[in-house]
Order: structure tokens, then C-alpha cells, then sequence
């Protein structure tokens, strides 16, 4: 009895491996799941069903806030007096930085005679002493130091002709063309203008809060004015309908000069000529017509918003913020450190942060198995 059970289930399973191997077990499996799913999504309480799983699954918000929904009351109170001390924080530092804002002003009077004797130097209106020119180059090492003193005439024989040389010739533009930011803006147009531009300098103004850039330019031929400005206007105060976005200091204005160009002079536009003929008498003409061309000069004709914000379009809105980014960074960065933009050594310095950084996340999305020459 024990052995007519056991062999019973064995020859059902090799019936059972039979079935697969002429695949009519799976066609028939097939057919019967089809027919029942027909049949499923044929029924309306099924179907409603679904509906409700897919819109509760739709529903669900999966935001850094979601938690905050779910709150007990009491939580939420305490939340709410958290924030309060946050808006307390940041209207203290706002205050913070109108006092840092003044501190600015203070100090750009105490920098203006440093910055005057930089603006003598470029401009060749003094020569340097030999104790001001003591500063160390990086190109300089023993063996420079140990030339023989015959070398040392040689080499003042052959500088004779750099005398003729006044200043630091192409100061102001190298030190612009040495800036990505400002490279891209500068056209081969400009640059001839900009080997007149003598000196940049930043006036603070206290009330309303912001800032004049100044471009000191000698005479030339392409426009009559000696000095085009740019003002921006700041703001220390957070935002009354978000308050906590503020991050500090925001340029929300600024007003460019115009330029008295000399005619035939104006780099910001370009002339074109049309024929027209004329449909009844034949007759042709010639007319001129300016059309507008990129130039570092409409850096002064910045856009001119509406009044309400909300009708600045997205094109009007990246231009200014362009034009606020650059403003920032002549006066933060280019003006109080102008020789190191000359030399490219403050350019350096930005590309070393930037490989080091790229470096650190290469390191971390490394594989083991890779090769450490590929840069892939």
C-alpha cells in the first residue's frame, strides 16, 4: 500500500512535465488568465476600484513639507513660534548688513589714496621707486639672483627701449579680457575704446543704499565724454511677501549714462542699406537703417523693466540679472584687485578651487575596477 501511494504523484508529474514540453499546459493557462482579466475589467466595482488605488496613489505628496500636514496641533503652535524667532533673526540681519554697507563707505575713503597711486602708476603719470617695485615675482628664483654683473648690463642695455614705454600699457582692458564674464561681452569693436580706459572706480552711496561704477576713459576719437557711469541701487530689507527668502543684500535697480558717440563712431550699432523700388515709377532709393549689435558699450543701456514686476518677461529678467551679476562683481572683485586680474594670477586661483572641486567628486563617483588614467 505504502508503495502504490508513493509511485502515484510520480507519474503525475512527469504527465505534468510532458504538458510544458509541448507548451499546450501554458496555452491553455494563458487563455484561462485572459479570460478572467476580460472579465475583471468588464466590472464596474473593479474598475472603480482601481480608479481609487491610482488616485490615492497620485495624491500622495511626497515634498520636503508633506510631514508638516500631519502634525499634531500643539507641534504646529510651536512651529509657528519658531518662525516668528526666525523672522526676528533675519530682520536683525538686515540690520547687520546696513551696518556692514556703511562700514564699506568708511573704508573706500581710507582705500582712495592707495587707489590713486595704482592709477598713477598704470597711467604713467609716476614712476614707481625701487623700494616700492621690492615685491618678489613668482619667476624669479636663486639663479636669477646670482647673475654675473656684466649680465645684468646686458640685459639693462637691451630694456633701454621699454623706457619709452608709458605706465602699463592695456591695463584696464587685459584685466577685463582675463574675466570670462566680461571676455565674452567685449567685441574686437571695443577693444580699440578700452585702450583709452585709464581707470575703474566705485563710489559708495550710503542713502539710498548702492554703488557708482566709474569708467575713466582718455581722449579718443570714438565719443566725447570722459567719464560713463553705471549706478546701482540696493536693498538691505527683506521681502514683506517672503520674508525668508532673504539672503542678504539685493541690487534691484540700476541706470546706465548715454554715450556721446562721435559720428560714425558708435560701436553698439551697425548701418545697413536697403534698396526699395518704387511699385508705380520704377524708381529706386537708398535708405540706412540701424540694427543693434552686441558690444560691450550696451553694458551702459541696460533694459529698462515696467514698473510692475510682474510684467517683466523671462528674456527682460535674465538680462538684468546678468547685468546685476556683473555689476557685483566689478565692484567686489575686479576694481580692489585689478593687478592680480592683469596678471591672471586671481583667475588662476578661481580655476584652482574649481579643479579641486571636480576632483573631490570624481574621487567619489570612482570606480575600484576602473582605470585611474581614464577620464572618463
Amino acid at each position: 500500500m505504502l508503495c502504490c501511494r508513493a509511485t502515484e504523484p510520480v507519474v503525475e508529474a512527469e504527465v505534468d512535465v510532458e504538458a510544458g514540453m509541448d507548451g499546450s499546459g501554458d496555452a491553455v493557462s494563458d487563455a484561462k488568465a485572459s479570460s478572467i482579466a476580460e472579465q475583471l475589467m468588464q466590472n464596474p466595482e473593479v474598475l472603480s476600484a482601481i480608479e481609487t488605488k491610482l488616485a490615492g496613489m497620485a495624491d500622495v505628496d511626497s515634498s520636503p513639507s508633506a510631514h508638516m500636514k500631519n502634525l499634531p496641533k500643539p507641534v504646529i503652535r510651536r512651529v509657528k513660534a519658531l518662525k516668528k524667532l526666525q523672522f526676528d533673526m533675519i530682520q536683525m540681519e538686515s540690520k547687520f548688513y546696513e551696518e556692514v554697507h556703511q562700514l564699506e563707505c568708511k573704508y573706500a575713503e581710507l582705500y582712495a589714496p592707495i587707489l590713486e597711486k595704482r592709477n598713477e602708476i598704470v597711467s604713467g603719470e609716476v614712476e614707481p621707486t625701487d623700494e616700492q617695485c621690492d615685491w618678489p615675482s613668482d619667476e624669479e628664483d636663486d639663479e636669477e639672483a646670482a647673475l654675473a654683473a656684466e649680465t645684468k648690463e646686458k640685459l639693462a642695455l637691451e630694456d633701454v627701449s621699454a623706457e619709452d614705454i608709458k605706465g602699463v600699457k592695456s591695463f584696464w582692458l587685459i584685466a577685463f579680457k582675463n574675466v570670462d564674464l566680461l571676455a565674452s561681452m567685449i567685441q574686437e569693436n571695443d577693444e580699440p575704446i578700452l585702450e583709452h580706459l585709464t581707470n575703474v572706480k566705485v563710489q559708495f552711496s550710503a542713502e539710498p543704499m548702492g554703488f557708482t561704477l566709474e569708467f575713466h576713459f582718455s581722449p579718443n576719437e570714438y565719443f566725447t565724454d570722459k567719464v560713463l557711469t553705471k549706478s546701482y541701487e540696493m536693498r538691505a530689507e527683506p521681502d514683506e511677501e517672503d520674508p525668508f527668502s532673504f539672503e542678504g543684500p539685493e541690487i534691484v535697480a540700476c541706470q546706465g549714462c548715454v554715450i556721446n558717440w562721435n559720428k560714425g563712431k558708435n560701436v553698439t550699432v551697425r548701418v545697413i542699406k536697403k534698396k526699395q523700388k518704387h511699385q508705380k515709377s520704377g524708381t529706386t532709393r537708398t535708405i540706412t537703417k540701424e540694427e543693434q549689435q552686441d558690444s560691450f558699450f550696451n553694458f551702459f543701456t541696460p533694459p529698462a523693466p515696467e514698473l510692475d514686476e510682474e510684467e517683466i518677461d523671462h528674456e527682460t529678467e535674465a538680462l538684468l540679472q546678468a547685468d546685476y551679476e556683473i555689476g557685483h562683481f566689478i565692484r567686489e572683485r575686479i576694481v580692489p584687485r585689478a593687478v592680480l586680474f592683469y596678471t591672471g594670477e586671481a583667475c588662476e586661483d578661481d580655476e584652482d578651487f574649481e579643479e579641486e572641486e571636480d576632483e573631490d567628486y570624481e574621487d567619489d563617483d570612482e570606480d575600484d575596477d576602473l582605470d585611474p588614467s581614464c577620464n572618463n
